[in-house]
């Protein structure tokens, strides 16, 4: 069987307000913006991205189960779900595809409760501070991760 040439982008809550929610700290990209970053570091490597966003956290976890069916890894800003979900790790574990963790904001520098993830310690990739071009790195290292490639 051959690996699929799909990611899975899931975005968690709060993420559909990019480009109007807190612009000094995410900027003034969209999420529309961020999901063509990643679909085109993925299409320079041949991939496709299916890209998902939900304030719901059974929404995300539904996707993360569907992904096992066709895509080779995920790359995830969990947003809040970061510091709070068991359900969204557990649901990462379970699939066993490789994933990245992304985080928009330099996480470490803001408040002490968002130094904490529960994805951080089981994540294949991360990538923390680099604004919503850190989805082009996260997609960029996770692809070559899978293709057995150095992390580049």
């Amino acid at each position: 069987m051959t690996t699929p040439r799909r990611l899975l982008l899931v975005n968690g809550p709060n993420l559909n307000l990019l480009g109007l929610r807190e612009p000094g700290i995410y900027g003034s990209a969209t999420l529309a913006d961020v999901e063509r970053i990643a679909t085109e570091a993925a299409a320079a490597y041949g991939f496709e991205i299916r890209a998902v966003q939900s304030n719901h956290e059974g929404v995300l976890l539904d996707a993360i189960h569907a992904a096992r069916e066709d895509c080779a890894g995920i790359v995830i800003n969990a947003g809040a779900y970061t510091h709070t979900s068991v359900a969204l790790r557990d649901a990462l574990t379970g699939v066993a595809l490789p994933f990245a963790e992304i985080h928009i904001s330099d996480v470490y520098a803001r408040e002490e409760f968002r130094h904490f993830s529960y994805l951080t310690d089981i994540a294949a990739v991360h990538v923390v501070g680099e604004g919503v071009q850190g989805y082009a790195t996260a997609v960029r290292r996770l692809i070559l991760l899978i293709a057995g490639q150095a992390d580049g």
